[in-house]
């Protein structure tokens, strides 16, 4: 026998389908009436109003963070804190013709080639060559001046150019000082007014007094003294920060051998002009001096000994903050005017703030021959200390036959030394 057949519900479950489709449908398009409804209501009656996807992009950008405001109320940057405060040992400027033992000044002339060598005898005292990292040197301070201290032929000299000139020669060589209140230097010869990334200007939010166009010449004081690797380690001014772990005793009996000296304090100085064009933006100039060999940044140094800068200082007035190492790039390069204001807003977060170097300071004028140390090094020249005697030099220079493109190095030199920068 057969079993007695089921029912068949199918049809039932597929009208009950159909029911629950148009009962959705119906929710559906109901919800979306109601929605453009409540848009058509909410909407402003004053017509070119941005479209409710641009409002609600708006609505929804994220509040950018202010860093320098949380600084105030942070635990770890209390000023109170800062160990380095008011460890500058002071050593007052004096004039240049009273000093016992003449000092060598900075900035002077960098131009490549053997024949520029400062006058000023500073005996067996050599240049710090080393990296200063690897001298347990750390930098304690960035700033940065109007122009340049230094002079580069070719690169920053009295034929550069800026959205206010160069410097000329001062007196001693035809070379006077730039306009303005703020002492300016020379400039590189990247400027071009033509240009837009020279000449369109950059909304500063950190930095001020910067001008797009402009030549700066930074400075990366670096010492072994310094609160290396702590929040104390950058410091304005930056004599506490040289000076930070380094009493008047200790300071007394290192200084009675100056190569002391010229071995733990040094500077870093590289040259920028400063364009609106993010493809030159660097991320940290808080550092040092940037080294790139495939862009020959931090490539082309010189070495040689000198002092501490700035308009305070001249031919007459000395510093005897000296004798210090200085690694100056011969090079211009072009910089983001973000990258200097990047960096500008790196100083305000410091523990001690740095708001007094977040502008450019004005540039000493060039140093004379006289007051230049003769022991300039770069890394085409013997080592420092392998002294050479005038009689060998002499003898080699006879040997060698001279070649056009000696020749014509020479005459490049003769201008930088004779037509620009002798006494």
């Amino acid at each position: 026998m057969c079993p007695p057949a089921e029912k068949d519900n199918t049809g039932t479950l597929k009208a009950a389908v159909a029911v629950l489709g148009v009962t959705s449908a119906a929710l559906l398009a109901a919800t979306i009436a109601l929605a453009a409804k409540g848009n058509q209501a909410a909407a402003p009656a004053a017509t070119g109003s941005a479209p409710a996807d641009t409002m609600s992009a708006v609505e929804t950008t994220p509040m950018v963070t202010d860093f320098v405001a949380l600084k105030a109320g942070s635990i770890f940057l209390d000023v109170k804190d800062n160990t380095c405060s008011g460890a500058q040992i002071g050593v007052d400027n004096k004039l240049c013709a009273d000093l016992e033992v003449p000092t060598p000044q900075a900035g002077g002339n960098v131009t490549k080639g053997y024949g520029y060598v400062g006058e000023l005898d500073v005996g067996d005292l050599v240049p710090n060559t080393a990296s200063y990292w690897s001298k347990a040197m750390c930098p304690v301070n960035v700033h940065w001046h109007l122009g340049t201290e230094h002079y580069s032929y070719g690169q920053f000299d009295e034929n550069g150019n800026g959205p206010h000139g160069t410097a000329e020669r001062p007196e001693w060589a035809n070379r006077g000082l730039g306009g303005g209140e703020t002492r300016g230097g020379f400039r590189c010869h990247h400027y071009d007014a033509n240009d837009e990334k020279f000449t369109k200007p950059y909304d500063w939010k950190y930095c001020t007094n910067m001008e797009v166009g402009e030549t700066y010449e930074v400075h990366w004081p670096h010492s072994a003294a310094g609160d290396c690797g702590t929040v104390n380690q950058y410091q304005t001014p930056f004599y506490d920060g040289v000076f930070c772990n380094l009493d008047v005793e200790t300071f007394t009996a290192i200084a009675q051998d100056p190569q002391n000296i010229a071995n733990a304090v040094g500077v870093h100085g590289q040259v920028f002009t400063v364009v609106n064009d993010e493809s030159y933006f660097y991320p940290d100039m808080m550092r040092g001096m940037i080294v790139d060999k495939k862009r020959n940044m931090g490539n082309d140094i010189h070495y040689y000994t000198g002092s501490t800068t700035g308009t305070s200082r001249d031919n007459e007035m000395c510093s005897q903050y000296a004798p210090i190492t200085w690694q100056v790039d011969r090079q211009c390069h072009m910089i983001s005017a973000s990258s200097f204001d990047k960096l500008c807003h790196d100083m305000l977060l410091q523990r001690d703030s740095m708001v007094d170097d977040v502008y450019p300071h004005g540039s000493r004028e060039l140093v004379m021959n006289s007051l230049v140390a003769n022991n300039a090094w770069d890394k085409d020249m013997p080592a420092p200390d392998a002294a050479t005697t005038e009689e060998a030099t002499a003898a080699e220079a006879e040997a060698a036959p001279e070649s056009e493109a000696a020749a014509a190095a020479e005459t490049t030199v003769s201008e930088a030394r004779n037509g620009n920068l002798r006494a």
